[in-house]
């Protein structure tokens, strides 16, 4: 029997398979070796490969799609409930091989090879600024210890620890100068690879016309750009700019029943880091709307009149994310004043 259909557990070493023909027979379960994979999918005929969308996925994709099988990924919690009874690398396969013929699943897009490079260097530069807050933090608690007090501010502190290198250290034992001046060493050497991530991030945004266009958005750096334009394949996989804003967890959570709407908080769906993104150049633009109130935007100045800042942060994201699925789908720029065209 031709196999129609196969569900791929994907791991380091060793891969589970589980295929089926179709008429729904099963026709291959079987583990193969990390070496095997590709040597076994080059003796099949074209066919639907699914697999969850994990680590090492994308990689696999592209390569069974160049062999010209049809590989769609998935989410693994959409994966879950098809796994019937204990968890094994075979129940998985067999789960990923029945959650791909659902007619009502949703899949993850494939990325290209451009698009992880880029997302390396955000994560790269999210885990360099979480050490740079740990490193200061460390030299504010031991330097308290001693009665020294820290400015509040990522630079200030940067300053007091290239103070400390360069010889300005305060009194201190002998033995707390030694590791204050490492963990200072560590902080500036640490800021300074984060400042070239960052140096790298605006020369792929330059070269990039998504990036380009979604910096026309307010609220949008550099690094929202780029993450953005590198987190989303295909803008036209989604329906809407509100399909788009659920997909990032900027809608409510719904709790209904019996005919009764109920909305709660925010789901927190999807990629955290690019709500966050979201949501801290949205804080930004609402501090400059404090500043410069008569500049700002009138309908983000009356929103602030009636919602508490954090609710109207977070709203503001909402909007935003749609605004970047526009530009994506369009092919636009961010046009200050927009007036929607009136449905017929």
């Amino acid at each position: 029997m031709e196999i129609s259909t196969i569900g791929l557990d994907l791991a380091k070493n060793i891969f589970q398979v589980h295929g089926v023909s179709l008429e729904g027979n099963v026709v291959v379960r079987r583990a193969l070796r990390r070496a095997q994979v590709l040597p076994f999918f080059t003796k099949l005929p074209p066919c639907l490969v699914g697999m969850e969308a994990c680590g090492t996925a994308h990689h696999w994709a592209r390569e069974l799609i160049r062999l010209g099988h049809d590989v769609r990924m998935m989410p693994p919690a959409y994966v879950k409930p098809y796994v019937k009874r204990g968890k094994t690398d075979a129940n998985d396969a067999e789960a990923i091989c029945e959650a791909v013929t659902r007619p009502t699943m949703r899949f993850v897009p494939v990325k290209s090879p451009e698009q992880q490079a880029a997302l390396s260097m955000h994560r790269a530069r999210d885990l360099l600024v979480k050490q740079r807050t740990q490193l200061v933090n460390m030299m504010r608690g031991l330097l308290a210890e001693f009665g020294i007090d820290i400015p509040q501010g990522v630079h200030r502190a940067l300053e007091v620890a290239r103070a400390i290198v360069d010889g300005e250290a305060p009194s201190l034992p002998p033995e707390a100068a030694k590791i204050i001046g490492r963990l200072s060493q560590q902080a500036l050497d640490t800021h300074a690879q984060c400042r070239e991530i960052d140096l790298d991030l605006l020369a792929w945004q330059r070269t990039n016309d998504t990036a380009r266009r979604l910096m026309s958005i307010p609220g949008i750096g550099p690094m929202g750009a780029t993450a953005l334009a590198a987190s989303v394949t295909d803008p036209n996989h989604f329906r809407s700019g509100r399909e788009f804003a659920a997909w990032l967890g900027l809608t409510p959570r719904q709790h209904s029943s019996g005919g009764k709407e109920r909305l709660g908080r925010i789901t927190k769906m999807g990629d955290k880091y690019l709500r966050t993104l979201l949501v801290v150049g949205m804080t930004s633009l609402i501090k400059g709307v404090k500043r410069k109130p008569e500049s700002a935007d009138p309908r983000l100045v009356a929103l602030l009149a009636r919602k508490p800042v954090r609710v109207a942060t977070v709203a503001m994201a909402n909007r935003t994310a749609r605004v970047v699925w526009a530009i994506m789908v369009r092919g636009e720029t961010y046009q200050a004043r927009h007036q929607p065209r009136l449905a017929a």
